[in-house]
């Protein structure tokens, strides 16, 4: 599952920590192996690495019962068995290609799986494919064998076996607990330690919006949008990809907006906010906090969109928030990277995020995902965190304007080691923490005015 660049995470981290905490010492795990950075994952799984034993001991095991048949022959020694069955070998007398096959068998998986770690199931295909045919031919053809002693029996038997349970293991269990693995690796709690990346198009005047022109589809006019000679548009080829990258987080936001019946309900908190979770093809799990806010649209689209800069005052889990590119009207590329949590447990991590703002009807919408933008290369630093399409939706209410509904869709990758339910569960604690800082932000914003607003309503109406 790949993540959004929504990591906004409120004061989250206090949650994740405390959930840290209290899941490590349950399981007694220490808390620092739950989020390895990806550069110290282990090099070869402990299932492969099973794996791998089991393969020699098939090795051993064929050799040992071949040479316990050598010493089971009672008219001579070992070494005069041993000369007869290699020196003089015969396809139909002799046991000592089923070695030979064993030691194939090692070679080629142990180069296959341990020393070239593959994840195709390709060469234990192989392996099995040519030890059944040719234990199958030894057994059809070997008859002086068979009639020798027990050990014409045994010696195929359990090589065909022990093939076979190779090919079981690694189907059923290497493979199948990598790819878990690598799933829940990629879904770690990025989101937990960071922040959206929000988006600061112009400098707003107290009392202004700025609002972002409507996206004109590639035509001539979007040179005149500004008559100013302020607008900006993407001219290069890497500007132009920032701009698709943008309309493309903004697609995927609309349209899981559109399916707000298909949101399956995941938790609330007692200020009636909700989470929701959809799975989105090709992103996985997408987190959706929906509340309601007492006060303007053009506040909440001010705080959280407009000045991203000013976040990292009122959101404590962000340190750092900066515009690389300001791309063309509606797109622009930030870098943002969040405070560490869990004590350092989960270390900072950083993101560069596209992102485009508009102004629909009755919503103003940010949409954004994960970039890469040459004056950010990932550094040794931070972890860098990926997002899927993700961003924020503010929607005004059509019958009270001092109301508005506030979306957050959020669809990250935290890079980090993590089981995935404990990063689920992270999320909508952090999603709820976010909404807290972000009430506190708004009624610091407006000290006086809900009672002077208040009293203005009721002499309005009279």
């Amino acid at each position: 599952m790949s993540g959004g660049d929504y990591g906004e995470l409120g004061g989250s981290l206090h949650a994740i920590s405390s959930l840290n905490a209290s899941y490590s010492t349950s399981l007694s795990i220490p808390s620092p192996y739950m989020l390895v950075p990806p550069a110290e994952r282990k090099v070869i799984s402990d299932v492969r690495r099973t794996f791998c034993l089991f393969v020699t001991f098939d090795l051993l095991f064929v050799a040992l019962l071949w040479i316990i048949e050598l010493n089971v022959r009672i008219s001579s020694t070992i070494w005069e068995s041993l000369e007869k069955e290699v020196v003089h070998y015969a396809f139909r007398s002799s046991f000592f290609d089923i070695v030979l096959l064993a030691l194939f068998r090692f070679l080629f998986l142990q180069l296959g799986y341990a020393a070239f770690r593959l994840k195709h199931w390709w060469v234990i295909a192989v392996t099995t494919l040519v030890t059944s045919v040719f234990l199958v031919v030894k057994v059809i053809l070997a008859n002086e064998l068979l009639a020798q002693n027990a050990f014409g029996y045994v010696l195929p038997i359990s090589s065909f076996v022990l093939a076979w349970l190779e090919t079981w293991f690694l189907d059923f269990k290497v493979l199948i607990q990598e790819a878990d693995d690598e799933r829940a690796y990629l879904a770690a709690v990025n989101a937990a330690c960071e922040r959206a990346p929000m988006i600061h198009p112009r400098a707003v005047s107290d009392g202004q919006f700025y609002s972002p022109p409507e996206s004109v589809a590639d035509s001539g006019s979007e040179e005149d949008l500004d008559e100013e000679g302020l607008g900006r548009k993407a001219v290069t080829a890497q500007e132009k990809e920032f701009v698709r990258q943008g309309r493309e987080a903004m697609s995927v936001v609309e349209q899981i907006l559109a399916q707000e019946e298909n949101w399956k309900f995941e938790k609330h908190n007692d200020m009636g906010d909700s989470v929701y979770t959809l799975e989105i093809p090709f992103h996985g799990k997408t987190f959706i906090l929906k509340a309601l806010m007492q006060c303007p649209a053009e506040l909440v689209y001010q705080e959280v969109i407009l000045q991203p800069e000013k976040m990292v005052q009122w959101n404590k889990t962000v340190s750092v928030c900066q515009i690389l590119q300001r791309v063309d009207d509606n797109t622009m590329v930030s870098y943002d990277v969040s405070s560490g949590a869990a004590g350092g447990v989960v270390s900072a991590r950083d993101f560069v995020n596209v992102r485009r703002v508009e102004r629909k009807r009755d919503c103003y919408m940010s949409a954004g995902m994960a970039t890469n933008h040459d004056a950010k290369p990932p550094c040794g630093r931070y972890v860098r965190g990926e997002n899927g399409p993700g961003g924020f939706v503010v929607l005004k209410s059509s019958s009270n304007p001092s109301v508005c509904t506030f979306i957050w869709v959020l669809n990250t990758d935290l890079k980090g080691r993590l089981p995935r339910y404990l990063i689920h569960q992270s999320l909508a604690a952090t999603m709820f923490e976010f909404m807290s800082h972000l009430r506190q932000r708004i009624a610091d914003l407006r000290p006086s005015h809900r009672s002077h607003h208040h009293h203005h309503h009721q002499h309005h109406h009279t």
